[in-house]
């Protein structure tokens, strides 16, 4: 939204205000916290996205909302007993009661942002906290936590950045630090693809993986577009890879220091999971040369390859497939947790391997 003297006008909330609004199971718990204080409508919704440590650099100020806040203060959690946890009380349930009001975080599955008490020995000097992204499958996703953490596994084994991530011990818990702070924790530009193309959170379903190329073209500084286009070619192969019907418009994103700094690059990877072990007959989230199915993607990722300037393809996925191998083989006791999920992985990658392998 460049500078102008004309407003700009939009019939609901302007994208980029949609860009962190609370989804699923998230909006779900709001709802029932709120539904007898509140209206909870949009607007309440932008007010408590954006004044509690919102994704990227936009921030909305309620007085309203920053004095409930006030009253909801707890003093964060350590990363290690989040980790370690094994008591009888769900601390999952636990942690969304305490935080769900710091809802600056989209998506539908059932996720809280977590402010990260600091340790008892503080390596940085300032009074800011950093902030935990918790995930938990619930009963309806079962052994989601260990999907992600095998998937996501396979994309830092590839060279795709990616945000630093935990698995729970008892293997609950998917837990990722954001990638939106910079090492004084403060806040780093970035704005999902939806938001980019002026496209409503209910729109993230409705373009192509070319239009995201195109956007990293548009928006991207020349010297971070080559970079940026094949990050994507390779986050968009092992989606095909692993399965993941979910790599819609939003779970793709811009990071910049600065708009005047015309630094802006694809932000690290996130939110890759299987979702045929949950759907079996899921299909892409984005159009790909064509066609959305994740059976034919085989062929359309060779053609999206030029769309990415991406020279050599099949090596880049012969790569993803022994990754994939590697982390399947080192985690034998994820898998035996979460055969379902290792088995709809294992289903999807099986004609890569027979084409590419």
């Amino acid at each position: 939204m460049p500078v102008r003297l004309d407003d700009y006008r939009h019939r609901d909330l302007h994208p980029i205000f949609q860009m962190n609004l609370p989804e699923g199971y998230v909006l779900e718990q709001l709802r029932n916290r709120l539904a007898k204080v509140a209206n909870v409508d949009p607007m309440l919704l932008l007010a408590l996205s954006g004044s509690s440590s919102p994704i990227g650099r936009v921030a909305v100020s309620s007085a309203e909302v920053d004095a409930l806040l006030r009253r909801q203060q707890f003093p964060g959690e350590r990363l290690e007993e989040i980790l370690t946890w094994d008591g009888a009380d769900d601390i999952f349930a636990g942690l969304v009661d305490r935080y769900i009001l710091r809802a600056g975080i989209s998506g539908v599955q059932p996720k809280v942002l977590v402010p990260e008490a600091p340790s008892s020995t503080p390596q940085r000097f300032t009074s800011k906290t950093s902030d935990l992204i918790i995930k938990s499958g619930r009963d309806e996703f079962p052994g989601l936590a260990i999907n992600e953490f095998l998937c996501m596994s396979v994309a830092k084994d590839v060279g795709i950045p990616v945000p630093e991530f935990y698995l729970s011990d008892n293997t609950k818990l998917f837990v990722m630090r954001r990638f939106d702070r910079d090492e004084q924790l403060d806040p780093i530009g970035f704005e999902d693809m939806a938001a980019l193309m002026g496209l409503a959170a209910e729109q993230k379903y409705s373009k192509s993986y070319a239009a995201i190329a195109k956007a990293i073209r548009l928006f991207c500084t020349p010297e971070q577009v080559q970079g940026s286009l094949a990050q994507l070619f390779a986050m968009v192969s092992l989606s095909c890879i692993v399965g993941n019907g979910d790599a819609h418009l939003k779970n793709f994103g811009l990071l910049y220091s600065d708009p005047s700094q015309r630094d802006a690059r694809l932000a690290p990877a996130y939110d890759i999971v299987n979702t045929t072990a949950y759907i079996p007959e899921d299909v892409l989230a984005l159009d790909l040369c064509g066609s959305k199915s994740l059976f034919a993607s085989r062929q359309g990722l060779t053609d999206f390859a030029d769309t990415c300037d991406v020279a050599r393809p099949k090596e880049i996925i012969q790569e993803q497939l022994q990754a994939l191998e590697r982390v399947l083989a080192r985690s034998a006791e994820l898998c035996e947790q979460a055969p379902s999920v290792v088995g709809a992985i294992r289903q999807s990658a099986g004609p890569f391997i027979r084409t590419f392998g």
